[in-house]
């Protein structure tokens, strides 16, 4: 009876996979005896689509098996305390839980603490995601769509990068710094744009910026583009400290006065930005407010904003800027307010601006994503308006499926608005991609694609809740029923 238990268990799960299982699940375990608990555990793992295990778009179950006297789940949730989202162990098993609920469109880095002090990765999530510290953890809510623009792609042209090494004789100090060409610059005589990394080195290595410029180059999404990757020696120092003007007069002066010298640049500020993410953000804000004749657009993620900055963009001079702003619903509380504060000012001053939140954290795996936004706003591409805004919308209305549910096949109607590339994909609840339906330029007019419900290799899918999209645009949900 004991094995009867567990598999009559499972045959019910499976059901009813669109319900509140987990909710189910601790209801039954309690009901039954130790002794059969452990295969009810198997039953249900084996059962759970992704971990963490996601319910209704929005109910998020973190599951660990193993001996502990404690577990939790610091994150960009808690701002890595190590002692939230303590984690229950049921009774007589060793798997512990923890729920919250999160936003249908949520990415968030996290790891488990066992006993106070062993920092390790989710054993059962292969979501992971590079930070500053290390690898974490990766949730994707259903909703949240990974950014194409940060992988490689050994099929599209890429850029050149060169490094070099700057000493400062003020700041008494070395640094190496990366340049990027795009891949046309060895075929054609113009001149390019020029963006500014702080934190470089980083945005290479943790945001893949590389990639990122490669691709939306690749795209038309911007216009081709020189880029300049610098590091800091003392960051706290440069970025927000002291030595904020001598390390800035040290870029001005002697990084771009070498790289103005040596490529074919353009030298108009509004042909150049400044992008930076925290502290980094902090100097790019005050690069721009000090430097307007070489810096016409500023990019600031999850910025610290000093009160210097915010109080002369408030009382000086109207300056000839244009700002990207964002923040994370997760972010360093402290941070939240100083990015709001800027956002009322620029808007009451009638600055140029787009402000975007994102349900996501104080973390590379947030700012990598939103590059994009900030580039194409800045440098749009022959695939936008002269306005800048995304194309997406303006290019693509993308329809609800029907049948929906569907078992067989169904069909997906959308609309193109104005020629262009359309990429329309679809992924499954935990963000994979399972199949590409549209990849093509298209001519403006009315669409439908079919879609089996069998991904990219032909291999039937089961039943549940896959999401279809335009590239960067709409989302739209269908449950595939077998």
């Amino acid at each position: 009876m004991q094995k009867i238990i567990p598999f009559l268990f499972f045959l019910t799960l499976m059901a009813n996979l669109n319900a509140q299982t987990f909710h189910h699940f601790l209801n039954r375990i309690n009901t039954v005896p130790d002794s059969a608990k452990a295969a009810l555990v198997d039953s249900f793992m084996s059962a759970v689509p992704g971990f963490p295990f996601i319910e209704q778009d929005t109910l998020v179950h973190y599951l660990f098996r193993g001996n502990a006297t404690t577990v939790t789940v610091p994150g960009d949730a808690n701002n890595w305390n190590p002692a939230a989202f303590s984690m229950s162990r049921i009774s007589g098993t060793d798997l512990w839980y923890h729920t919250h609920v999160f936003e249908p469109d949520a990415r968030l880095d996290y790891k488990f603490v066992l006993n106070g002090g062993s920092w390790i990765l989710d054993p059962l999530n292969p979501f992971q995601v590079t930070g500053g510290f290390g690898p974490n953890s990766e949730l994707r809510m259903p909703l949240y769509i990974p950014a194409p623009e940060i992988e490689y792609y050994p099929a599209i042209p890429h850029g050149t990068l060169f490094d070099t090494t700057f000493f400062s004789a003020a700041l008494g100090n070395s640094r190496q710094v990366s340049v990027y060409l795009p891949p046309q610059y060895y075929s054609s005589s113009d001149s390019f744009a020029v963006v500014l990394f702080h934190d470089g080195l980083e945005y290479i290595s943790l945001a893949n910026a590389n990639n990122v410029l490669d691709y939306l180059i690749w795209k038309q999404r911007i216009r081709p583009l020189i880029a300049v990757f610098i590091p800091p020696v003392n960051r706290t120092g440069e970025y927000a400290g002291s030595l904020k003007q001598p390390f800035t007069d040290f870029v001005i002066s002697d990084i771009f006065g070498w790289l103005d010298t040596k490529y074919r640049t353009h030298r108009r500020p509004e042909q150049r930005a400044v992008l930076g993410a925290s502290n980094g953000g902090n100097i790019a804000l005050w690069m721009g407010l000090t430097h307007p004749e070489i810096f016409g657009n500023i990019a600031a993620q999850s910025s610290n904003v000093q009160s210097s900055i915010s109080s002369g963009f408030r009382y000086g001079s109207q300056l000839a800027l244009k700002f990207y702003l964002d923040i994370g619903t997760y972010d360093i509380p402290v941070l939240i307010p100083l990015v709001q504060n800027l956002v009322q000012i620029l808007n009451s001053r009638g600055y140029e601006y787009r402000y975007r939140v994102y349900h996501e954290g104080h973390s590379w795996g947030n700012w990598r994503a939103h590059i994009d936004n900030a580039l194409e706003m800045f440098f749009p591409g022959p695939v936008y308006r002269e306005s800048g805004e995304r194309p997406v919308a303006d290019m693509f209305s993308l329809q609800q499926n029907f049948p929906n549910p569907f078992n067989g096949t169904t069909v997906i109607p959308y609309r193109i608005k104005k020629a262009g590339s359309a990429t329309l994909r679809i992924y499954n609840v935990t963000g994979q991609l399972v199949r590409v339906l549209v990849q093509e330029n298209q001519a403006p007019g009315e669409y439908t694609v079919s879609w089996d419900g069998r991904d990219s290799k032909g291999r039937m899918l089961p039943s549940g809740i896959f999401f279809f999209r335009f590239d960067q645009g709409e989302v739209r949900k269908m449950l595939l029923i077998k």
